[in-house]
């Protein structure tokens, strides 16, 4: 259900079980956190889904098992925000709870159009992963990550725009050639001249 397609230094994670939304069960997660730590290899990696949805978060029964506040969710974030080369979450559809903190850990975040934002933890009784908030924050402004934190508002991608959290909205059929064409300075740089760039932004 977590495929990884590889073309040189372009690595391509995909997310396929659109009869769930893209729901993330533990094993689910747990392949997440093994590709992102091994992409240190990578030149880019991109985030993707299958369907209309790029990620519903947690599945439902393991949620309700305990995968809601595991520490997978942290790890997959932490091991993204680490890399060295660039990284791009690449929304084919609405992105929700869990799922944004891989989203967040990304270098950029490309969107269809119609999508929605939205992680509905106040809603749920959980707390989001500690290094969500700041990196929502950072974004998008502590106000409105208190709206999609706090107020549980589903933010349309056109929206997120405006905020800072999406970067660019592209029609469905253009999302990986845009993608794949903003990956293409950093496949032609060295490594470490690409990772010394991403250090002076940090």
């Amino acid at each position: 259900m977590i495929s990884l397609e590889k073309e040189g230094g372009y690595w391509l994670a995909v997310i396929d079980r659109p009869e769930k939304a893209n729901s993330l069960t533990p094993e689910m997660l747990e392949r997440l956190c093994e590709i992102a730590e091994a992409a240190v290899e990578a030149r880019v990696l991109v985030l993707t889904g299958v369907g209309k949805v790029f990620s519903a978060g947690a599945d439902l029964e393991a949620a309700r098992a305990g995968l809601a506040t595991s520490p997978l969710w942290e790890r997959l974030s932490g091991a993204i925000a680490a890399l060295p080369c660039l990284t791009i979450c690449a929304l084919n559809g609405t992105l929700a709870g869990g799922a944004m903190g891989m989203a967040l850990a990304c270098d950029l975040r490309i969107s269809v159009p119609g999508a929605k934002v939205f992680y509905p933890v106040m809603k749920l009784g959980f707390l989001p992963q500690p290094s969500d908030p700041p990196r929502l924050a950072a974004l998008v402004g502590p106000a409105r990550a208190k709206m999609i934190l706090m107020a549980g508002q589903k933010v349309p991608v056109e929206e997120a725009q405006v905020w800072g959290l999406i970067d660019r909205i592209v029609p469905p059929d253009h999302l990986m050639t845009t993608a794949r064409a903003l990956a293409e300075d950093a496949l032609g740089a060295a490594p470490d001249h690409a990772a010394a760039i991403k250090g002076l932004i940090r």
